[in-house]
């Protein structure tokens, strides 16, 4: 048996990094003292702690570590391979965001100005879509707003409040540069008011960002706000990337029928302590028909997939992906739930799961 700290010293993790990986269920120990708590790992553990060394060393998140450690070499070689993708499309975006700035610091006095036109129906919808995850917590300014985010054909809204994560696309004629700017949640409400309130037949919103500033203009009305000075976390990285066969199970719900599921007087509900306070878990699960059911507290033994998730957090999902069909990806206990529409690839919503 090896000490915790033997097993930092052969695996190049720091101790501390071992006790995260083990209250994270990724790395448990093979003993645990039950009267020191003092962990204990066997010579066999050192091999996977070296692993989970060198893929933290490169980014991996820790939902995809743990797969790593459980599957098949064939399987881990996919996802290596969609996480390079991923951090060369990061690569990719972190050289556009370099070329905008060369091109402010060039412009000196006269800023440049981006605008977009499109859809104001579009633009109503891809706020509906995200406005729910947007954060609340004052000491996380980076996330009380909604990212907004130009490419040569379109825009992406991205919302997330580390629990939940949205994002929606719509399409646009572009002007200018691609842009990327947070803006203020209250921003964000006036244009979904301003973009209702518009006479019928209105068809199109202008969408300008100049010199920190935003506008969302329609019939001749605006709002405007100044963006917020933070750097918005990279959610690319909070998404599990598309390995080549996808997540465990994807899985084909109605949208109205699960709504009615999780609101009924007797879905069943399942109860965890964190932090010493409990906290109401929905658990879903496959149906063995290509759809998902609801689980109780006496169907969460074996090796059956299940995974936990707030329940009003998946309702706001519901809501914002709207009605029909929707897409539920689970891809593990530990791994986020994603919600999409089978129709639209560019919108979706992922939540963290609740550890079980």
């Amino acid at each position: 048996m090896r000490s915790i700290g033997e097993l930092a010293r052969a695996s190049g993790l720091t101790v501390s990094a071992l006790r995260f990986y083990d209250s994270a269920g990724v790395l448990a120990p093979a003993l645990v003292d039950p009267v020191t708590g003092y962990r204990w790992y066997t010579d066999d553990q050192v091999a996977p702690a070296r692993l989970v060394a060198g893929l933290r060393r490169v980014g991996m998140p820790v939902a995809e570590i743990a797969v790593a450690l459980r599957c098949e070499p064939a399987q881990v070689h996919r996802l290596l391979d969609a996480h390079l993708r991923r951090l060369e499309d990061g690569l990719a975006d972190a050289r556009r965001e370099l070329s905008r700035i060369r091109t402010l610091i060039d412009a000196g006095e006269h800023p440049t100005v981006t605008s977009l036109v499109l859809s104001r129906v579009d633009l109503a919808a891809a706020v509906d879509a995200v406005r729910f995850a947007v954060g609340a917590d004052p000491e996380l300014p980076m996330l009380c707003g909604v990212l907004i985010e130009s490419d040569a054909d379109g825009v992406r809204l991205v919302a997330t409040d580390r629990h939940r994560l949205a994002v929606a696309r719509a399409g646009a004629r572009v002007d200018g540069p691609a842009v990327r700017v947070l803006a203020p949640v209250v921003f964000v409400d006036e244009a979904r008011a301003l973009l209702d309130a518009a006479a019928e037949g209105t068809a199109e919103a202008v969408l300008t960002v100049a010199d920190g500033t935003i506008s969302v203009t329609v019939a001749g009305r605006a709002v405007d706000a100044a963006a917020l000075p933070y750097d918005f976390p990279d959610h690319r990285r909070l998404l599990r990337p598309a390995a080549d066969d996808g997540p465990a199970h994807r899985l084909t719900v109605d949208a109205d029928a699960l709504r009615a599921a999780l609101t009924s007087a007797d879905a069943p509900i399942v109860t965890r302590r964190h932090d010493g306070v409990p906290l109401a878990v929905t658990v879903l699960g496959p149906d063995g028909r290509g759809g998902v059911r609801l689980l109780g507290a006496d169907e969460l033994t074996g090796d059956a997939l299940r995974v936990g998730v707030n329940g009003g957090y998946l309702l706001q999902a519901l809501d914002a992906a709207g009605r029909g069909q929707l897409l539920l990806e689970l891809d593990g206990p530990i791994a986020p739930l994603a919600v999409r529409r089978p129709d639209d690839v560019d919108a979706f919503s992922v939540l963290m799961p609740i550890r079980l």
